[in-house]
């Protein structure tokens, strides 16, 4: 028996309200040896205040010692073996935009980038150009790319980010990445990593061959790369795992696709967080569980700027009693991963998690919320997919297993 067939046979309903509140990349490193994490050199009363009547400790996304993408530590978040249901990146931004994604499909999440006059890559993400500049950027090659025998969708997404769907008969989702990971390196070519995808990385060149051309006097943002090839995999839906009726609030559209991935119900979430707090007020009646995705942790991160990600971190804090004030029965804070400005990257290191449930929790001593007092916390070092069996236990929501 799976965890999910237990879990599904144990579930029990009321009208408990649970809140997964996930700062994108929450955990760092300090700058010096020695020295504070970006976490713990904020100024946090707010979550210092949830973890000292809660528990907590550090969840790792995967495994020890695996960085994980933003899709495998979401799903680990939501209770899925991130290794047994490996999605592709394509698939879910495409989702999160509204895409479908069909069985005849492949599914790509591409990135506006700068190239020299050489073809080596200069920024990885074109100096993050505007969602305007990247509307007119697919429009160029929906215009200038065709390519014979395949169905392909253009659509722009945010930032320098897009997505590439080709429809069509013997398409495989098995293309390794065309992004080198660093500047200063040529793109890739599409590969395939098995022989059924081998018509899709023929595909892939050809559409950057075109592209290049059709970009090549556009600046900044004169090439693409393409990531996370991905067919429409199988997946039990949330609600009837757990059964809850869950509601996902997030700005950016692959959170919003990792959600509709497991089923659940995306609404307009706003622009800013205190945007994404009122439009849960406005559904607290209408759902269970409610997930919230707060980005600019991880993007400070990844800018290795860590005054910024200190000072998005105090900003999340400062809105937190707009939360507290819908009366939630259970409240997790965490991160996907963490992204320490030192690394400008994801990292393997395992992520802050604080549980507060005041009806059912066990207090640890932790009074501040950080990755030091994390570690001395009464949860311990645990896998990020052990927390929905926790929150459904914190929210009465699990009945007893066997006599």
């Amino acid at each position: 028996m799976t965890t999910h067939e237990l879990i599904a046979q144990l579930r029990d309903l009321n009208k408990t309200k649970i809140v997964l509140l996930v700062a994108d990349g929450l955990g760092g490193l300090p700058i010096e040896p020695g020295g504070k994490t970006e976490l713990e050199t904020a100024r946090t009363p707010h979550l210092d205040r949830l973890v000292a009547e809660g528990t907590c400790g550090l969840s790792t996304p995967v495994a020890p010692g695996i960085a994980p993408g933003s899709g495998p530590g979401h799903l680990g978040l939501f209770g899925y073996d991130p290794i047994a249901h490996q999605i592709g990146r394509g698939v879910l931004e495409a989702l999160g935009i509204g895409v479908e994604v069909g069985p005849l499909d492949v599914a790509i999440r591409g990135n506006f980038c700068t190239i020299d006059g050489e073809g080596r890559v200069t920024d990885r993400r074109a100096g993050r150009i505007p969602t305007e500049t990247c509307v007119k950027l697919v429009e160029l090659l929906r215009a200038g790319v065709r390519i014979d025998g395949v169905e392909t969708l253009i659509m722009p997404v945010q930032d320098y980010r897009l997505v590439v769907r080709f429809r069509g008969e013997g398409l495989g989702g098995h293309v390794a990445d065309t992004d080198p990971l660093q500047t200063g390196l040529h793109t890739l070519e599409p590969r395939a990593t098995h022989r059924d995808s081998e018509k899709t990385a023929e595909i892939a060149a050809d559409f950057l061959r075109q592209a290049k051309e059709v970009l090549k006097n556009e600046r900044p943002a004169n090439f693409l790369m393409m990531r996370g090839f991905a067919k429409h995999p199988e997946i039990a839906s949330f609600e009837s795992v757990y059964g809850v009726r869950p509601c996902a609030i997030a700005v950016y559209p692959m959170y919003r696709g990792l959600a509709r991935l497991v089923g659940m119900t995306v609404v307009e979430p706003g622009k800013t967080l205190a945007d994404q707090f009122e439009v849960a007020k406005a559904n607290w009646e209408k759902f269970d569980f409610f997930f919230i995705h707060y980005k600019y942790t991880d993007s400070t991160g990844e800018d290795g700027n860590f005054p910024k990600k200190v000072e998005v971190i105090e900003a999340l804090d400062a809105e937190l009693p707009k939360l507290m004030a819908l009366n939630p029965d259970v409240v997790i804070v965490t991160g996907d991963h963490s992204t320490p400005s030192r690394l400008r990257a994801h990292s393997f290191h395992p992520v802050p998690t604080l549980f507060w449930a005041p009806a059912t929790v066990r207090p640890d001593l932790v009074t501040e919320f950080g990755e030091r007092p994390c570690i001395q916390g009464g949860l311990g070092q645990f896998l990020a997919k052990e927390i929905m069996p926790l929150a459904l236990a914190h929210a009465g929501r699990l009945q007893k297993f066997g006599a």
